[in-house]
């Protein structure tokens, strides 16, 4: 089983929705977790609602900093920050393989409830759409450097436009 650490700056919303995301679709292939290096303390209501409308279980997810792993042994950590929001994105220094999935903030989004829910729909759907992709490979019998190569192709997937 890979132990798979969800990063972000927050934790409240993607890296939430990524360890939900993961820990439903991989039914026991892969172990969950979800931090951030300057965690906001509280998970965002409209990212447990996401979850919710979907029905993925919200029970146990909670905004938890980076240090809660160091005794943890990671096998890969998947940044979800916005570099091109000019982000700050996480470093995680311990040995483990990274990859990077940049996604907008959700939370950063303001209008309309309707322009925010389908923001956070966005966000899920694009997490859902990447670690489904991540989950037909096969995980056991790619080396670190194929797995990382994959990983990071599943990352640049446009799939934020898609319909």
């Amino acid at each position: 089983m890979h132990n798979m650490l969800i990063l972000c700056t927050g934790n409240s919303c993607r890296s939430i929705i990524g360890e939900a995301l993961l820990k439903h679709l991989g039914k026991g292939r892969v172990k969950a977790f979800s931090a951030g290096s300057r965690p906001t303390g509280l998970v965002n209501p409209n990212a447990l609602a996401t979850l919710k409308n979907h029905g993925i279980a919200t029970e146990g997810l909670y905004s938890k900093s980076l240090e809660t792993f160091s005794d943890q042994h990671i096998d890969m950590t998947i940044t979800v920050c916005d570099r091109a929001a000019d982000e700050a994105c996480p470093v995680y220094l311990k040995r483990t393989l990274r990859v990077h999935w940049g996604l907008p903030d959700p939370a950063q989004v303001t209008g309309t409830d309707e322009e925010i829910r389908a923001a956070f729909e966005s966000t899920y759907d694009a997490l859902k759409s990447r670690i489904d992709t991540m989950l037909e490979l096969p995980l056991r019998e790619l080396s670190d450097r194929e797995l990382v190569t994959e990983l990071n192709k599943i990352g640049e997937m446009d799939i934020l436009d898609k319909e």
